[in-house]
């Protein structure tokens, strides 16, 4: 039987005079990553600028880079890096002249040749760059939390999101600064291949997925992790290590390091859900996970989910699924 014909998902990089390096590097090694962990789809990347070498913002030289194209194809996906203001470990010289002449360029190019049609992803400031294009005009966006501010006045057309680690809004993505790129670029590649196919890329990097809330597709392990605020993580991270585990109020506030009242205003306003919602969340994930590659009866998948009873597991399965628990078990598994 003939293998079917991998997919290619064309990715352009451009990168910006002193680009930030980790914009760069963390995406692509989603891609490179992802590439190795299945087959059926294939992200071909190619690194663009101005120049053929440019100075990234540790110093390392980058080069055979190409140049600009003239047009892009309808399908291509073109990422735009951050940069940084000033270049580190190194004795390189930078001309303020000629490179806000570059950047000039690359406003003009994004603006000439990126069209509705195409999938732009901005990464940290690179956002700047797509708003002074006008590219970002009637798309919500974001950007690191530093340069919010300048977005919303390069993009007074555009609805900028604050505390987001990314915002997906049709053809236009954006991400919040520097590693938020890399969570975006495990978005785009569960978009195209798999969640499961995302999950192993994460699993390689040694990173937890954070996903945007509004994504209907969203796992349980996902939900209420679009956020920035270092408390609420300590405590999601904490259950996520062990979801089955006797978590209460206070404990998980201990982990924060804060009090009882304060972590559950806090989950709500930055998780979007209460405590609760979001350990029963991750339960039913994991009771799922077992109904459909187990045999374990509901007493047992109940128990290794971490809920008191079968009672238990299916209130808490009925506020988010109308399908009932036996329905996602495979016949073979019946």
């Amino acid at each position: 039987m003939k293998a079917a014909a991998q997919r290619l998902i064309p990715i352009r990089v451009l990168l910006p005079p002193r680009c930030l390096l980790l914009d760069v590097a963390g995406p692509l090694e989603v891609l490179r990553r992802a590439n190795i962990e299945q087959s059926a789809v294939r992200f071909e990347v190619r690194c663009m600028a101005v120049r053929p070498q440019l100075t990234s913002s540790i110093g390392l030289e980058l080069g055979a880079l190409d140049p600009l194209p003239e047009t892009l194809s309808e399908d291509t996906t073109l990422v735009v890096s951050g940069a940084v203001d000033a270049i580190d470990f190194s004795d390189a010289v930078i001309d303020t002249a000629t490179m806000r002449a570059d950047e000039a360029r690359i406003v003009d190019w994004l603006r000439s040749t990126v069209g509705p049609q195409h999938r732009l992803i901005t990464i940290c400031s690179g956002a700047l760059l797509a708003a002074r294009a006008g590219l970002l005009d009637g798309h919500a966006c974001t950007t690191h939390f530093a340069c919010c501010a300048e977005l919303a006045e390069l993009a007074p057309l555009a609805r900028v999101v604050e505390n987001r680690l990314h915002v997906e809004d049709g053809q236009r993505w954006s991400s919040a600064g520097v590693t938020a790129g890399i969570d975006l670029m495990l978005h785009l590649v569960e978009r195209h291949t798999s969640a499961a196919c995302a999950q192993a890329v994460a699993r390689q990097l040694v990173i937890y997925l954070r996903r945007a809330g509004g994504d209907p597709q969203l796992s349980a392990w996902l939900e209420g992790r679009n956020h920035v605020h270092p408390a609420v993580h300590h405590a999601q991270d904490a259950i996520a290590a062990d979801p089955a585990a006797d978590w209460t109020l206070a404990r998980l506030a201990r982990i924060a390091n804060t009090s009882t009242r304060h972590l559950s205003r806090l989950f709500n306003e930055h998780a979007g859900m209460s405590l609760s919602d979001y350990l029963n969340r991750l339960r039913v994930g994991i009771a799922r996970e077992l109904l459909a590659g187990t045999r374990l009866d509901m007493e047992h998948v109940a128990e290794r989910s971490g809920f008191a009873s079968t009672r238990q597991l299916r209130r808490a399965w009925r506020r988010l699924y109308d399908e009932p628990p036996h329905a996602v078990r495979p016949k073979a598994l019946h």
